[in-house]
């Protein structure tokens, strides 16, 4: 309860917003309580990171290993991968309110990036460096075109925060990814 709180609070505050204070009150628990499950602050907020970066994890990797062995078909692997992607972040905004005010101060709270995305964006970096080599796919860089699509679908997400996404933006965020992976890798 305290942790997903916590992780509401940063994501919709950011760091320096949050106070453990805050925290407690939120979660209807007092100050000492959240030290003792949670430790200090910066603990706290890595701990948050730590708990939306498991649940995205579960939902990726499977589809993310199915497109490193897609036998004849990585185009629709790859659209599985968005597919799951977005899914995940319409889901679970408060992974982009996250990210979103944590790249906002990239040189603050060093490691978080390391441990809490690049796991992830590196797996499909890497299905793409391979698909480039076998002449499946023509991407000559697979970094920036990862970094690409995460930012368009965070930009789409952080709408989340704030209630729910319409209908009418689900459908047309899955379009243009779906039409961005055809025009890119398609035949």
């Amino acid at each position: 309860m305290i942790l997903r709180v916590a992780t509401d609070l940063f994501a919709r505050n950011g760091f320096d917003a949050v106070s453990l204070r805050a925290v407690a009150d939120a979660a209807g628990v007092d100050v000492a309580t959240v030290h003792h499950h949670a430790g200090g602050k910066l603990v706290l907020y890595q701990s948050c990171f730590a708990l939306v970066f498991e649940a995205e994890r579960r939902a990726l990797e499977p589809v993310i290993a199915a497109a490193a062995d897609p036998g004849d078909d990585l185009l629709a692997a790859l659209h599985r991968v968005v597919d799951a992607f977005v899914g995940f972040l319409e889901e679970r905004p408060e992974t982009t309110g996250l990210w979103l005010r944590r790249w906002l101060e990239p040189d603050r709270h060093a490691g978080i990036d390391e441990q809490f995305s690049t796991p992830l964006y590196d797996q499909v970096e890497r299905v793409l460096a391979e698909a480039d080599r076998a002449g499946v796919l023509h991407e000559p860089q697979p970094h920036l075109a990862v970094r690409s699509l995460i930012w368009a679908v965070h930009a789409h997400a952080v709408t989340g925060l704030h209630g729910e996404i319409p209908a009418d933006s689900r459908f047309a965020l899955r379009a243009f990814v779906h039409r961005w992976l055809e025009r890119m890798y398609g035949p």
